[in-house]
């Protein structure tokens, strides 16, 4: 990840100094845990709580390091300059994966606490927004191309859905996450008590892995990255949406342009959805995290080293980045400028043909087979699509037409309420269900 991407308590959690700092307190509790069991003496355990209670010297940890070959042994090294003999009882029965899934856990543990207060950023925006907007009538589009009318609030009020159920995932994968394996080389205790892994969870806020090997089993390592690939998409796809309302064309909704603010370095009009931009390029950032974690699942009997650089590249990257993208995203939403005026002009723009499903179906309810109806409808659709009149005046002129519906029923069939009718049930689903 690079600073500009990333927000500082995010990366205070993958510092080296964070990591060593967790290191130290899973040993330490180990050591605790063993005093207790009367396996090494209780003033051992003290003078490791109190000597070893340091700030790490990281450099010097890099230096033994090139000479060890081994990140573990080196930060053990490091501790035992300050611990001095008692320092033999420390990673008693344990082996380096037991300090490194453990601590993993903790840092992914504290990701998804963070992440989780940004979740719940977006959703305040949106709900702020989306009851703001919640009869700001615009038209609805598929394929791109002008449907029939819903409300802004409506789009945003189905954002707040999507958000809300990201956040579910992201509980649950933390849940998943959130455990502790102190227990051996290939996970059987041979030489360390599972109440120690017990004791050092509690300590953690963690709970034990039921069952590993060597190391924490990575399916559930997995299942968090899946989560925050959806949240990434989730990011993406409203970011889309502002981008693609942005468009001069088009000018529904617009990002903030602050006083000072410059769009080009080339042509001094442009206004660009800079920031939505960027959060499309982080969410592919984000996602490109999912594909190495499923992969890390298959590793070799209790254990190979293959999925330990990937983890060391996707755990601080997609975390930062996708802390980033939610913060940023939610700046975004707060600050939304939104114009319903051209919502209002953009509606009006096809002559009515928003309706022309509703004249449709009132045709088959007069006893017109469907396919005559389309047939009516689409004509006079068509007439209107090529500017031949607006859509309302061409069904009234149709005579076939008029042999069912009266000129009142097709006036009436246009009026905006109607598309309207569920908009407070629809809002009454999302937001009473939710727990935001």
């Amino acid at each position: 990840m690079i600073p500009r991407y990333a927000r500082a308590p995010m990366l205070e959690i993958w510092e080296p100094a964070t990591r060593f700092r967790i290191w130290y307190e899973i040993e330490a509790s180990a050591c605790d845990a063993l005093a207790e069991m009367g396996v090494i003496p209780v003033s051992a355990a003290k003078n490791i709580r109190e000597r070893g209670d340091v700030s790490f010297d990281v450099a010097r940890i890099d230096e033994i390091e090139r000479e060890v070959k081994h990140d573990v042994i080196a930060f053990l090294t490091h501790l035992a300059e300050h611990v001095g003999e008692d320092a033999r009882f420390i990673h008693q029965g344990m082996t380096s994966s037991d300090v490194l899934d453990t601590c993993f856990s903790v840092q992914l543990s504290r990701a998804s606490d963070l992440l989780l207060l940004g979740v719940d950023r977006v959703l305040a925006a949106l709900k702020t927004q989306a009851f703001a907007h919640k009869k700001t009538v615009c038209i609805g589009r598929s394929h791109g191309i002008h449907a029939e009318p819903t409300t802004f609030g409506l789009k945003l009020a189905q954002a707040f859905a999507e958000f809300d159920r990201g956040r579910k995932r992201l509980v649950a994968a933390r849940e998943e996450i959130a455990v502790c394996a102190i227990s051996g080389a290939v996970g059987t205790f041979a030489n360390i008590r599972p109440e120690i892994e017990a004791y050092v969870a509690n300590s953690l806020g963690l709970q034990v892995e039921p069952v590993s090997t060597q190391i924490i089993p990575r399916d559930r390592h997995a299942a968090f990255f899946c989560a925050l690939g959806v949240l990434a998409s989730s990011i993406e796809r409203l970011a889309t949406e502002i981008r693609h309302l942005q468009r001069t064309e088009v000018l529904e909704v617009e990002e903030f342009f602050s006083a000072g603010q410059k769009g080009s370095s080339a042509m001094p009009h442009k206004r660009n959805p800079i920031l939505t931009e960027n959060l499309t390029g982080l969410a592919r950032l984000v996602r490109s995290a999912v594909t190495p974690a499923l992969e890390n699942v298959a590793l070799w009997h209790e254990r190979d080293i293959s999925h330990s650089s990937v983890e060391r590249g996707i755990g601080p990257d997609a975390t930062v980045h996708l802390d980033f993208a939610l913060h940023r995203l939610a700046g975004v939403i707060e600050k939304l400028v939104v114009y319903p005026q051209n919502m209002q002009r953009n509606l009006d723009q096809l002559g009515g043909l928003h309706n022309s499903q509703r004249i449709l179906l009132a045709l088959t309810q007069k006893g017109v087979s469907r396919e005559t109806a389309y047939s009516l409808v689409q004509k006079n659709a068509m007439a209107t699509w090529r500017g031949e009149g607006d859509f309302l005046s061409n069904l009234l002129e149709d005579t076939t037409v008029g042999q069912y519906l009266k000129q009142s029923e097709l006036r009436d069939m246009f009026d905006i309420e109607y598309h309207l009718a569920q908009v407070d049930h629809i809002f009454e689903r999302v937001f009473t269900d939710s727990d935001q």
